[in-house]
């Protein structure tokens, strides 16, 4: 796809979310008395920061990123010279360069992002933590306010996508038809006790250290959850459930420790998502525990789900944006993961289309009382 059929196809994708949205739970008063009200959150992306996509979306008005990882090792790309030119590089576009990924991926054992921190083998794991707070100081001195990271030993796991919406193809994960093969990952297995003691070592380490520096940690669910009593491959996902997410925060009491709430990921830990998903924003929402929203919508609960485009799943995406609104969460709006749709091979067209409706989203509950 050429950049002048992209920046079409996105202009469709934003007059359709806005036009969805036109007729959203208006009230008798008319319209042009309802002056819009100014909300703090914004539309956001991690697709990059390269100067392609960065011209992309300065045009789409996706005025705030993540950037991509400036490397898996403290090399010179983390230097404090070469972060402060990403920065500036960012800026002269008009956009705000709100967080840095760290080299812990979320399926980073099986590569070269730091596996001993997860692997919990000393002295190793010491050195690739002193790597991350290192990494951390220098983000401070170029004023970048955010890193986000996983703590994840198995990555994303999914089984055999399945048809949506007009021919599109929506990420499924069904528990049953998971294959566990091989049945231990490198690792090993992996109880709850250990993977806590793995967590808890890594955040008294870099917690402290992002405090002092005023860089805020957000770190990404596990995802999916897994059942509490045999996890899968022999780890049990201890940030798949709620509950886990809630004694997460607590380990290191500190406003610079915090989540990248993917709301996909939390909704697939819940057994009715459409019911429960927006408590669970209310929790840590009022804590001010979410640095980072992934702003997904899904079909199904707990160990059975897809991953739907953000207007065809079982949450109601505006009535959770108000909540959002309502818990005075400030951060990005990010589209995360998309459904594949057929001739788009990198999801830009699907891309495109949540943009438009994020930013709808956002200008309706701005114009609510």
């Amino acid at each position: 796809m050429n950049r002048r059929k992209f920046v079409g196809l996105t202009g469709i994708g934003v007059a359709v979310g806005t036009a969805r949205l036109s007729a959203v739970e208006t009230s008798p008063q008319k319209v042009e008395d309802r002056a819009p009200r100014k909300v703090l959150m914004k539309v956001g992306t991690q697709h990059g920061s390269s100067n392609e996509i960065l011209g992309l979306l300065a045009a789409f008005g996706v005025n705030h990123i993540c950037s991509a990882l400036p490397s898996p090792r403290l090399d010179k790309n983390w230097s404090v010279d070469a972060l402060m030119k990403l920065r500036e590089r960012v800026e002269s576009y008009g956009i705000k360069l709100e967080i840095v990924p760290l080299p812990l991926s979320s399926n980073y054992i099986t590569s070269v992002e730091n596996p001993n921190i997860m692997l919990g083998k000393s002295p190793q794991r010491d050195r690739e933590i002193d790597d991350i707070c290192q990494m951390i100081r220098n983000a401070a001195r170029v004023g970048i306010p955010a890193l986000k990271y996983n703590l994840s030993i198995l990555g994303v796991v999914r089984t055999e996508p399945s048809p949506g919406r007009g021919g599109a193809r929506y990420s499924t994960f069904v528990y049953e038809k998971a294959k566990q093969n091989p049945a231990l990952t490198e690792a090993g297995p992996v109880n709850d006790e250990e993977y806590w003691e793995r967590i808890t070592y890594f955040l008294k380490r870099v917690i402290p250290v992002a405090e002092e520096y005023k860089v805020r940690m957000a770190c990404h669910p596990h995802d999916p959850g897994m059942p509490p009593d045999t996890g899968f491959r022999g780890v049990h996902t201890v940030l798949g459930s709620v509950e886990g997410l809630k004694r997460f925060v607590e380990i290191v009491p500190s406003s610079y420790h915090g989540l990248n709430f993917c709301q996909g990921t939390v909704s697939e830990m819940l057994e009715h998502p459409q019911k429960e998903i927006l408590e669970v924003i209310r929790y840590f929402g009022s804590r001010h525990r979410i640095f980072n929203v992934h702003f997904r919508n899904i079909r199904g609960h707990f160990l059975n789900f897809q991953e739907t485009f953000i207007d065809d799943g079982d949450v109601d995406m505006l009535h959770a944006m108000r909540v959002y609104k309502e818990v005075g969460y400030d951060g990005m709006m990010m589209p995360d993961h998309v459904p594949q749709i057929p001739d788009d091979p990198k999801g830009y067209q699907a891309f495109a289309y949540t943009f438009g409706y994020v930013k709808a989203l956002i200008r309706a509950v701005a114009a609510e009382g």
